[in-house]
């Protein structure tokens, strides 16, 4: 997490839009940052998410459909929100939530190649069809 700089903006307004997802947050120097709850998530700080050190990193997977159940502010500089997957730990420090919506694009960009990454590494893994070849439709895959 990013240490709190004493020229980092602070938040004038945070909303939760639970229909859209996004976590709306105002800063002091006029940026607006939509943040998608999932994009959140994923790029929790906690050691959960992050681990306690450089390649240490867990990737979150499917939490498309997670809510904020709760946003609870810690002191004048950050607050922890509360995800409807039960995770609720990590504190969203003010300049953290700010380098996540100036960088949004490059992070979601980076998590999707992540993802995408680990597919195709599970999709490697998969074990051929005890039939051998062919997929469903094609009797291969033992269901006719």
């Amino acid at each position: 997490m990013s240490a709190l700089l004493h020229d980092t903006p602070t938040p004038t307004e945070i909303k939760v839009r639970t229909a859209s997802k996004m976590l709306e947050i105002s800063y002091s120097d006029g940026k607006h940052f939509d943040l998608p709850f999932e994009f959140l998530r994923v790029y929790s700080p906690s050691a959960e998410v992050r681990g306690h050190g450089p390649g240490q990193e867990v990737l979150q997977l499917n939490k498309q459909d997670v809510q904020i159940t709760a946003v609870e502010p810690v002191g004048a500089y950050a607050v922890q929100l509360r995800f409807s997957d039960g995770h609720d730990t990590g504190l969203y420090s003010w300049q953290y939530l700010y380098e996540l919506g100036s960088n949004k694009a490059q992070l979601w960009a980076q998590y999707l190649q992540r993802v995408g990454t680990a597919d195709a590494a599970n999709v490697a893994k998969l074990p051929e069809s005890p039939q051998g070849g062919g997929g469903c439709g094609t009797g291969g895959c033992g269901c006719h």
